[in-house]
């Protein structure tokens, strides 16, 4: 009787629990919920003989583009023009894209020019890529060991791509180069680009800026907007209300089904990066465990599936600490919590995203992660559902996804160290950065380590 009593409650044995989220289960959250709205303004496209206006950095993609015949990494490109900036902010790109797979930056199969506002001292100009797996690379115009700043006003631009010996990215701006070779692979990852001209920077509500393009000439094709060119538009004129405010949680019990779960009902949501700074920058959405700690075996398992995935943004999985996980510190000596053991979904950008085992002691700056393990499995930010699971025991923390794993071993120092932990489910870390969209569905984890 007792058993079918802890089965119904969906704990199962060996210090297991299930959690199908098929209605809400009560679990704990702080700080993991926020009803704040921005405004939005996109305003931009052809007008008075030049295309431009208004652009604004959001989550939701607005362009103003130029339908080109599809061409792919094989292909050379080429691309030039006048480019005006008005003083103030904005975060722009200026390239090629495709149309059908923008919903995050860096935005998969793209090349692009980045003018970045920084109000009245001027911009900065990135110049950057991304293939069709979310592999990244970028770099920008230099002045000694910061990036430079050039006063509003008008230039003279190019921005072109060659396939030849794996691929290379070259810009002018005024006749002074930037040159970014791809990273050895990311030729062989592929894009696809079916556009070019203006899109806005798809990370969070941000301040817009204002620019301009005249003469523009693409793969050898001059426009000279003399008339309305009425190149394809998505939400380039449009004012909206937006939720996606970087660090503003909302994240917790959600009635969807992203995961693939066996019923409707999962946990997840938008996951900022954390800042251990300030108390309402960090957050956490768990269920409430028996005391643990890294003595004795832990383990969780379930499926997952991450519909949007921004640059230099993480999500943390697993077993953590209600308090200790949530300390406040100016010292920012580790992105990732005390007392905390699970997995982590983060870049770098030149590898896309990755699925991977992450550590904490009970002192800050004390852990460890397996981000430059060998054979980590990636993960996309197409919505895809998989299954992941995570091991722990005798020191060694193996985390899987999709049957592919990857292996940490805590140092006996660290585990002299110790950790406790209390909740499992989803922690920001504690140093600040962008946001992801993930989902967990039909999760087994430990809850207790008494001993039967």
């Amino acid at each position: 009787m007792v058993l079918n009593l802890l089965l119904a409650l969906g704990l199962g044995q060996a210090g297991l629990k299930s959690e199908a989220f098929d209605r809400d289960p009560g679990w704990d959250g702080r700080n993991n919920r926020s009803a704040e709205r921005r405004e939005i303004k996109q305003d931009f496209g052809y007008a008075l003989g030049r295309i431009g206006g208004l652009i604004t950095p959001a989550a939701e993609p607005a362009y103003y583009a130029r339908v080109v015949e599809p061409r792919t990494l094989k292909d050379p490109l080429r691309a030039s023009g006048t480019l005006v900036v008005e003083p103030g902010g904005g975060n722009t790109l200026i390239g090629f894209f495709n149309a059908g797979t923008i919903n995050e930056w860096r935005t998969p199969s793209s090349i692009a020019l980045r003018i970045n506002g920084r109000g009245d001292e001027g911009f900065h100009v990135h110049l950057e890529y991304a293939t069709s797996k979310w592999r990244a690379g970028a770099d920008a115009y230099a002045q000694g060991k910061s990036t430079r700043l050039w006063p509003a006003g008008s230039y003279a631009w190019t921005l072109a791509y060659d396939p030849k010996d794996g691929g290379s990215v070259r810009a002018t701006l005024n006749g002074e180069e930037l040159r970014l070779r791809l990273d050895a692979g990311h030729q062989e990852d592929g894009a696809t680009f079916n556009r070019f001209g203006i899109l806005n920077v798809l990370k969070s509500a941000d301040g817009g800026g204002t620019l301009w393009l005249d003469d523009v000439d693409v793969n050898g094709a001059l426009e000279r907007f003399d008339a309305d060119p009425k190149w394809d538009a998505l939400n380039a004129r449009r004012s909206y209300a937006t939720a996606n405010i970087r660090p503003r949680f909302d994240f917790g019990y959600s009635a969807t089904r992203h995961a693939g779960g066996a019923g409707a009902g999962e946990m997840g949501g938008l996951v900022f990066r954390g800042d251990e700074r300030f108390a309402d920058k960090m957050a956490y959405y768990g269920d409430r465990l028996r005391p643990l700690t890294l003595e004795r075996p832990l383990k969780a398992s379930g499926r997952v599936a991450m519909t949007r995935g921004v640059t230099d943004s993480s999500v943390l999985i697993g077993f953590f600490h209600s308090t200790e996980s949530l300390r406040i510190s100016p010292a920012q000596a580790s992105g990732f919590p005390e007392n905390f053991l699970g997995a982590a979904i983060e870049g770098p950008s030149r590898e896309g995203f990755l699925f991977y085992p992450v550590y904490g002691t009970d002192r800050d700056g004390e852990g460890g992660n397996g981000s430059r393990e060998a054979g980590c499995p990636r993960i996309y930010p197409d919505g895809a559902s998989h299954a992941w699971s995570l091991d722990y025991a005798d020191g060694t923390l193996t985390v899987s996804l999709d049957g592919r794993s990857v292996s940490l071993s805590i140092s006996a120092a660290h585990r002299k160290l110790g950790a406790r932990f209390d909740r499992f489910g989803l922690v920001t870390t504690h140093i600040d950065g962008n946001g992801q969209q993930v989902y967990f569905d039909d999760l087994t984890y430990t809850w207790t380590q008494d001993a039967k």
